[in-house]
């Protein structure tokens, strides 16, 4: 199935307004309200593509599109989409905000109690979670550049104060999430010889070589990493002191919330209110940082830093969290690629260390974080084709690209999905735990970003290939009928083994799917990879038939109707155009050349026989 970016958007678009949207205003239905992560993904999934794709912009009325207006009829009139949409911003801002006035970030419903018996108090519901502070950042940062330009376009009183109280209340989020962030950022230390420190030289020495060996190779390839995160002892990073024993191992990257003892934020300008006390474990979930690492390079997108959408303070904290956004990418890249001969993440699936897990949603958590690596410092060929090898296994065991056999225990991958314990959440009265149901999305979204990243004709190919078959899958769990009409998901469209699971809206994975049509947008947006074969054969195509052209120029013309004329200046004008693409779309000039040279030569030959007849 071909991704078409503009036409699914738009269905997504028709679909996501006609569940949320009445007369106008946003409802928040059955499951919504209960989580600020689910709110958070519905408004994106208007708000990202309006404020990424130019021909979906929302924010100047004159300039949208009458299939987009369409698809939002449920919203309003070109006219009342914006206020509208403004009003639905400020309604979720308010709904997630304390009574002390701080930001509230609660996981609600997507908290689950380890024992399906109990029931999550209303101090869980509250809790923190990274999704949450990530999805945040995201949102916030389309809030802000949505206003900056609609405000320019609007001159009615009551519209422009809205814009300035949402501005305000979306501003203090983005700083309270970037600030949580930050404090859910860690760092753990660990003996080689303890659980933890057996299970990861397991991981990275795939029981090649001994133990002793493999913690010596860590020690000297994470020395400068290591070095790094000793500097930055002075720069707020909270790790213990041990870190400086190079015989110590270590992982760093996100915990599910704010850790335990965390430090507040207190050397801003302005005092933001919160903070609360976190509970989390210093442990690094590999799932958690890859949600960080999304969320927080938006924050350095080009339309941020167009836009200047962050003021002082937050400027500030976008450093801060830089430092730890590139220290988290070098270091689980260098994990999942470990070694000489086979990497750790060949060997399917992925073990954890801490929680002592293994899934191939985790193989594909390491595998996003390596496509980060990937895209920040350009890869070469190897890494890249390895990479799209890793992807391809992952889609065949998790069924996207092959069958599912009876009693399959891949299906528990997509439905009940991938469960968490989340390590210091029984302080809070009981352990909580955290579901994944989104691998099929996630698979899309990172194959999606790699083909975009490619510069490698087969390579790009493959994963093209790849993302069509995901998506496909992806599409055919659209729900039919009932809640979420359109949206997402429904497993048993594609899973008939799953007949206990009956259709469910996942904002989730509607968000990411929306993410994907983005990224796929972007990708179609590229110049398409340059042959160097080819485009030294259009070369010499097109030497050729200049050649031949200006022969053909020396002959006086055979027709009294002026019609070899028009055909010369054709031929020029072909000429002309082909020669402009050579570089940049060889095959095009390639394709161009062709019918010219046919041209001349039937020229040449019509001339040829009228002087024979002569």
């Amino acid at each position: 199935m071909q991704i078409k970016p503009r036409q699914h958007l738009l269905d997504i678009w028709q679909a996501t307004a006609g569940h949320s949207f009445h007369d106008g205003k946003l409802i928040w239905g059955e499951t919504d309200g209960l989580s600020s992560v689910a709110d958070a993904e519905r408004l994106l999934c208007l708000l990202y593509p309006a404020t990424e794709v130019p021909a979906f912009r929302l924010d100047q009325p004159d300039t949208t599109e009458r299939d987009v207006l369409r698809a939002l009829e449920r919203v309003g009139s070109r006219l009342e989409i914006p206020p509208n949409l403004i009003t639905a911003l400020t309604q979720f801002m308010r709904t997630h905000t304390g009574p002390d006035g701080s930001p509230v970030f609660s996981g609600g419903h997507y908290f689950k109690p380890a024992d399906p018996e109990d029931e999550l108090t209303p101090e869980q519901h509250r809790l923190g979670v990274v999704d949450s502070y990530s999805m945040s950042v995201t949102l916030c940062l389309a809030t802000l550049g949505f206003l900056k330009v609609y405000e320019t376009s609007t001159t009615r009183p009551e519209v422009r104060k809205s814009i300035g109280e949402l501005r305000e209340a979306t501003n203090l989020r983005l700083t309270a999430a970037m600030i949580s962030l930050l404090r859910s950022f860690t760092v753990n230390v660990f003996d080689a010889e303890s659980e933890q420190g057996r299970r990861l030289i397991q991981v990275i020495g795939q029981d090649r070589q001994p133990d002793r060996t493999v913690l010596q190779q860590f020690s000297r390839r994470f020395r400068p990493l290591r070095a790094t995160i000793i500097e930055s002892l002075q720069r707020g990073i909270q790790v213990d002191e041990s870190i400086r024993d190079e015989s110590q191992l270590f992982e760093c990257g996100w915990a599910w919330g704010v850790v335990k003892d965390a430090p507040k934020i207190t050397d801003l300008s302005v005092k933001v209110p919160g903070q609360s006390d976190g509970i989390a474990d210093r442990l690094p979930y590999v799932y958690f940082t890859v949600v960080a690492l999304d969320g927080i390079q938006d924050l350095f997108s080009e339309r941020t830093l167009t836009l200047g959408l962050l003021d002082a303070d937050q400027q500030k904290l976008a450093e801060a969290l830089r430092l730890r956004w590139e220290l988290s990418q070098q270091y689980w890249s260098a994990i999942a690629r470990f070694g000489s001969e086979r990497w750790p993440l060949e060997d399917l699936p992925w073990q954890t260390t801490g929680l002592q897990l293994e899934s191939e949603y985790f193989s594909l958590t390491v595998a996003a974080i390596l496509v980060h690596d990937l895209v920040r410092r350009k890869a070469t060929d190897d890494d890249l084709t390895r990479t799209v090898a890793i992807m391809e296994r992952l889609a065949d065991r998790g069924r996207v690209t092959s069958r599912m056999t009876r009693d399959d225990p891949a299906v528990r991958l997509h439905s009940p999905g991938v469960t968490m314990p989340l390590a210091g959440s029984e302080r809070s009265g009981g352990t909580l735990q955290w579901r994944m149901t989104d691998f099929s999305a996630q698979l899309l979204k990172r194959t999606v970003q790699l083909a975009e990243l490619s510069r490698n004709i087969g390579a790009q190919d493959r994963l093209l290939r790849l993302a069509e078959q995901a998506f496909e899958h992806l599409w055919n769990r659209r729900i039919e009928d009932g809640e979420g009409t359109g949206l997402w998901d429904d497993v048993r469209a594609v899973y008939p083994e799953a007949r206990d699971v009956a259709p469910r809206l996942s904002w989730s994975i509607t968000e990411r799917v929306t993410e994907c049509l983005v990224a796929a947008r972007n990708l179609y947006e590229q110049q398409p990879i340059r042959s160097p074969e080819i485009a030294q054969l259009a070369r010499q195509l097109l030497s050729e038939a200049t050649h031949l052209f200006g022969r053909e120029q020396l002959e006086g013309s055979v027709t009294a109707d002026g019609s070899r004329g028009r055909a010369m200046r054709s031929i020029e004008s072909r000429l002309d155009h082909a020669r402009s693409l050579v570089d940049d779309r060889p095959a095009t000039a390639f394709a161009l050349a062709l019918p010219v040279l046919r041209e001349l030569d039937t020229l040449a030959q019509a001339r040829s026989a009228a002087a024979q007849e002569v």
